[in-house]
């Protein structure tokens, strides 16, 4: 499951998708839109993306973790347009039969996610605003 989603992400929709009585480990990762960034606060967050590419960029991060490690399903939900404090900005859940490559397949993904899919976000500040990668 991959989605780029501006309504509110569901970590349970998620959950839901990799769940299977076959597995013994789900491990999901939560990134949400924290108020400080660089020592300034932040009071919002603006997602865009290149859909099609993004979308592209899941797939083969996806398919690369099911070829390193046992993996039985991958959901990957990420937010675009503006959201609050709080917010959901990405999930990431992954099954497997065993934790470990679980924990490991996760790991990847939201590191390899930040460096390759093109999404970039605008901080939003009590004094103004500037367009920063979303994943440095």
């Amino acid at each position: 499951m991959i989605e780029l989603d501006e309504k509110p992400l569901n970590v349970q929709k998620a959950i839901n998708f990799v769940s299977d009585d076959g597995v013994g480990g789900i491990d999901v990762f939560i990134g949400t839109v924290r108020d400080k960034t660089s020592g300034k606060r932040v009071v919002a967050l603006d997602f865009e993306a290149y859909e099609e590419m993004a979308i592209l960029e899941f797939e083969k991060i996806a398919a690369h973790a099911k070829t390193e490690w046992p993996i039985h399903k991958i959901a990957i939900l990420h937010a675009t347009g503006k959201k609050q404090i709080g917010d959901l900005a990405v999930v990431i859940a992954v099954s497997a039969a065993h934790r470990d490559a679980a924990f490991k397949a996760c790991r990847y993904m939201i590191d390899t996610l930040k460096q390759t899919v093109p999404i970039w976000k605008k901080e939003i500040f009590e004094d103004g605003e500037v367009w920063v990668a979303a994943h440095p």
